[in-house]
C-alpha cells in the first residue's frame, strides 16, 4: 500500500496547514507532512481522519499494487493543451454497488455502436434525481426502454414516467409504476 495522501491534498489545493486544519480534532502540518511522505505510520483512523478533511473517501488516499492509474499527460482548457503543472494521475473508472451496464449495438441519438453506458439503478422514491437523464427501464419479459425522462406523474399513489425516445421523430412513451430505473451515469468509449 502506497499513500496518495500528498497527490490528493495537492489535487484539492490544499497546503499542509489546510488538511491539519480541517482534520476532526485539528492536529499540527508536521503530522500531516510525516503521514504523506511515511515517516509516521498511516493507520485507518488517520486515513478516515484525512480522508474527511479532503471531502475524498479513505480509498482515495491509498494506491493498491493492483490498482492502475494513468499517469496524467495534459490538460485541456481555455489556453490550449499544455502539461500538468504537478506529476499527477487519473483513476479509471471502477463499477460500485448497483451499477448495471448497457451495450450499445448501432448507434441512436448520441450513442455510438460501441458504447458502453453504465447505469445507476434507482427506486421508485428516487425517480425524480433522475429527470432529463437518459434512463434504463424495464417493460417485463426481458424488454426495456432506454430514453431521456422528461416527465413523472404521481397521481393516485402509482407513478407514471415520460420518456422520449433517443430516435428523431419517435412518440414519447409512457411506463406506469416500473419497479427501478437505472439512470445512465457513465459513458465507456473507445476512440
Amino acid at each position: 500500500m502506497i499513500s496518495a495522501i500528498r497527490e490528493v491534498r495537492r489535487a484539492r489545493n490544499m497546503t499542509l496547514d489546510d488538511v491539519a486544519r480541517a482534520c476532526t480534532p485539528p492536529t499540527t502540518p508536521q503530522t500531516i507532512g510525516r503521514l504523506e511522505t511515511g515517516t509516521r505510520t498511516v493507520s485507518v483512523a488517520w486515513l478516515n481522519r484525512i480522508a474527511a478533511a479532503l471531502g475524498v473517501t479513505a480509498g482515495d488516499l491509498v494506491t493498491l499494487p493492483t490498482r492502475s492509474d494513468l499517469p496524467l499527460a495534459a490538460i485541456i482548457d481555455a489556453d490550449g493543451t499544455h502539461a500538468p503543472r504537478r506529476a499527477a494521475t487519473i483513476v479509471p473508472p471502477a463499477a460500485a454497488a448497483g451499477l448495471i451496464a448497457l451495450s450499445v449495438a448501432s448507434g441512436v441519438g448520441d450513442y455510438r455502436a460501441g458504447d458502453e453506458v453504465w447505469c445507476e439503478t434507482l427506486a421508485p422514491g428516487d425517480f425524480g434525481r433522475a429527470m432529463n437523464r437518459d434512463v434504463l427501464v424495464p417493460r417485463g419479459a426481458g424488454q426495456f426502454l432506454f430514453g431521456r425522462l422528461i416527465g413523472r406523474d404521481e397521481a393516485q399513489g402509482g407513478g407514471r414516467l415520460h420518456l422520449l425516445p433517443l430516435t428523431p421523430g419517435s412518440r414519447q412513451h409512457v411506463m406506469a409504476d416500473p419497479p427501478w430505473l437505472a439512470r445512465a451515469v457513465r459513458l465507456v468509449r473507445l476512440l
